[in-house]
């Protein structure tokens, strides 16, 4: 059995920096810790910031498919080689074999929640 409240104080915080070769770094702090928690369904659900001029490369997804769902702020985003403005409220999804990469240029913070699920 699993159950936990894990407070807010208690959150890992990660700043990684030239996440997926993206430029600057990202402060992902972990919504739920490990596959475990996922049960084995995925590898990642994490509230990432990205502050000015920072992204997350362009990459492929193999055998998985990632969300994003905006929280605030807003950035470029780069759907297989289409590129546009994603906003607060915008979710965005890549599938198995499909490739994205985001980047903030703005002076605000875009703040996102970020899911990857197992195919």
């Amino acid at each position: 059995n699993m159950s936990f409240i894990r407070r807010a104080s208690q959150r890992t915080v990660e700043d990684k920096a030239a996440v997926k070769g993206g430029p600057g770094h990202a402060e992902n702090t972990l919504i739920l810790n490990s596959d475990a928690e996922l049960y084995g369904k995925g590898r990642l659900f994490n509230d990432i910031v990205l502050e000015k001029d920072c992204g997350v490369g362009y990459h492929l997804h193999q055998g998985d498919g990632e969300t994003y769902y905006m929280i605030s702020g807003e950035a470029e985003y780069n759907d297989n080689g289409v590129v546009t403005t994603i906003r607060a409220g915008d979710v965005t999804f890549t599938g198995d074999g499909e490739g994205h990469a985001i980047t903030n240029h703005r002076d605000e913070p875009a703040r996102f929640i970020a899911l990857i699920l197992y195919k």
